[in-house]
Parts: structure tokens; C-alpha cells; sequence
């Protein structure tokens, strides 16, 4: 039987120092390649996409404020409020999106979806456990501890907190999360395949 060849090594290089990307940090200006680096390769320096994103949730507060609408709830607009138009309390505490939008109620259920970075590193996001009353950081370092990998909170496209897990889990992961937290029924959880969501009951 003849030994299987082996493949050459792939390298990302950096579209801004030319350097190989996990060398970035170490290169003459890591400030400049960080936006690159967040486009082109998140998985290794993933603090990068947290500190943007903790970034642009500050923006997006400020944006509230400044509109006298409260992320948190109804209180800090009480305090925004122009001093001139009475102090009615408010009824019904009402989400609104950017751009004035009502947030709908969202039915709750777990969204879980296999990501392929650099072709070769597999990722799967766990989204909604949140919904169920899990808390987030004790789930990731549950899932980390069955699976033996990497897994962390982070805020996903949505700007809504999901758990990266580091490797393909996805099948595997469903019958976990039903018996650690029986509040999230099997009906509850679905896959996104090729784009579409399926039920993985």
C-alpha cells in the first residue's frame, strides 16, 4: 500500500504587510491589518471581531441615548427626555430597532449551523440558548468540557450573543443540549443546511 502524498501547506498572507496572517501581530503596523484581518481571517484573531463588535454596540447605545430609546429597557430614556414634555410614565416598554423599527417577539429556538473558515477549520454556532434562560458562558464551558474543544461567547452578525465550538459537533451537539437543559425541547432546535433551516427533530 503506497503512503498517501502529502498536501502542500496553504498560507494566508495578509493583503496589508504581506506578512503570513498569524504573524500580523508581530508585524510593522498590526493596526492597519486588522481590518483585513477581521474580513479575511477571523478564526485567528478572534478578540479583534469582539473588540469591533464592542465597538460598534458602544456606537449603537450612543445612537439610543441620543434618541431617547434605551437598549436596556424604558429608564435611561426617562433620563434623555427633554426636560419640556412632562414626565407620563411609560406603559409598555416596546424594543425598537435602529431606524425606528418594532422589534417582533421572536418564538424561541436553537439555531445551529456548521461555518467553514479557510477551507480547513470548522466552527459550530450554537444560537439561542440564550432564549430558554441559559446562561451563555456556563453553556460554552460545558460544551467545551463534553467535546474537548474550544468554545467561547461571542457576538454574532445580529449583534446577538451565540457560542462558537470549535470542530463539526453539529449532530452530536443536540442530544447534549436536551439532557443538560430539559427547558429546550428537541422541536425547539433546527440546522441551517445549505441555507435553509431544518428541524433536527
Amino acid at each position: 500500500m503506497m503512503a498517501e502524498k502529502p498536501q502542500p501547506v496553504r498560507v494566508l498572507y495578509c493583503g496589508v504587510c504581506s506578512l503570513p496572517a498569524e504573524y500580523c501581530e508581530f508585524g510593522p503596523d498590526f493596526n492597519k491589518c486588522k481590518p483585513w484581518l477581521i474580513q479575511n481571517a477571523p478564526d485567528l484573531y478572534p478578540q479583534l471581531i469582539t473588540e469591533a463588535n464592542s465597538k460598534e454596540v458602544d456606537r449603537v447605545t450612543e445612537q439610543f441615548h441620543s434618541t431617547g430609546v434605551s437598549s436596556s429597557g424604558g429608564h435611561a430614556a426617562a433620563a434623555t427626555a427633554p426636560s419640556g414634555g412632562g414626565s407620563a410614565p411609560k406603559q409598555e416598554e416596546v424594543k425598537r430597532l435602529p431606524g425606528g423599527k418594532v422589534k417582533k417577539k421572536e418564538k424561541p429556538e436553537v439555531v445551529i449551523e456548521k461555518v467553514v473558515r479557510n477551507r480547513r477549520k470548522c466552527i459550530t454556532t450554537v444560537k439561542g440558548l440564550d432564549l430558554f434562560g441559559v446562561k451563555l458562558s456556563d453553556a460554552s464551558k460545558k460544551l467545551g468540557k463534553k467535546f474537548a474543544t474550544g468554545a467561547s461567547v461571542v457576538k454574532g452578525p445580529t449583534e446577538k450573543e451565540q457560542i462558537d465550538v470549535q470542530g463539526d459537533i453539529a449532530y452530536d451537539i443536540v442530544e447534549f443540549i436536551t439532557d443538560s437543559w430539559p427547558d429546550v425541547p428537541e422541536s425547539a432546535i433546527f440546522f441551517i443546511e445549505d441555507g435553509k433551516k431544518v428541524p433536527a427533530a
